[in-house]
């Protein structure tokens, strides 16, 4: 895995509404591949902050407990991503 991908894959695990199963769909890399990355490559305070943050119900990283009005993976105003690089106006 190139650190390109490295570096996009812990973004969008980072960030609250995307779901593994897009990072699935996106990189073919499965939920526990996902945690295992963060472990590797977060410091222990953050993959703890992050896991508890997963886990706490505000995060929507599951399909199955989002609300069923949430049908997309981005917001509609989410800007294009290019190599983690987020376009200019």
């Amino acid at each position: 895995m190139d650190l390109i991908t490295k570096d996009r894959i812990i973004e969008m695990a980072w960030e609250d509404r995307t779901p593994f199963e897009a990072i699935k769909i996106q990189f073919d890399v499965t939920e526990a591949e996902v945690i295992q990355l963060m472990r590797r490559e977060l410091k222990r305070s953050s993959f703890n902050l992050w896991r508890k943050r997963v886990n706490s119900g505000i995060s929507q990283k599951h399909l199955a407990k989002r609300s069923p009005e949430i049908s997309r993976f981005k917001c509609a105003l989410q800007r294009t991503i290019t190599h983690n690089k987020i376009s200019k106006r």
